[in-house]
């Protein structure tokens, strides 16, 4: 670029000075000033559009990553979504009442497709209910049926 030195600047101000003369200086320095002006204006304006654009495309290509991540979770979420569905028709499948006991008015299954069940476990003999006491009836004893006498206190 071009580089102004102070002693630059005063010969240019000088010749400048001769040239133009002491009476249209100042108004030539305004025009100049306006037109700096105006062009650092510009520039700046340029400057933050070029920001603005910047930032938009900055914008896009992060709406874009995050619509991915959107639509890969969903995508992630109806797989165990269909995965639990899944699950949950065979534990009903394999706990449906009809197919252990047998639904009476549906056809008699194969015994290839009857569910098998799982062999209860023996039940040791100390945890077995102990057998019922026999029935005894109850009499009515006169005691029973007279109350006691009352004890005075002294």
């Amino acid at each position: 670029m071009i580089d102004f030195t102070s002693s630059k600047l005063l010969i240019l101000g000088l010749v400048a000075l001769m040239v133009i003369g002491p009476k249209d200086l100042p108004a030539l320095l305004r025009t100049i000033g306006k037109y700096v002006g105006l062009i650092k204006r510009h520039a700046n304006d340029f400057r933050a559009q070029f920001e603005e654009a910047m930032r938009d495309s900055e914008l896009a290509e992060i709406r874009k990553q995050v619509e991915s991540a959107t639509k890969e979770a969903e995508t992630s979420m109806r797989a165990a979504e269909t995965e639990i569905e899944k699950q949950l028709a065979d534990a009903k499948a394999g706990t449906d009442p009809s197919a252990v006991l047998g639904d009476p008015f549906a056809e008699p299954a194969r015994a290839a497709d009857a569910p098998t069940l799982p062999a209860s476990p023996a039940v040791p003999e100390s945890l077995e209910p102990p057998p019922p006491a026999p029935a005894v009836a109850e009499a009515h004893t006169p005691a029973a049926a007279t109350p006691a006498p009352e004890k005075s206190g002294a």
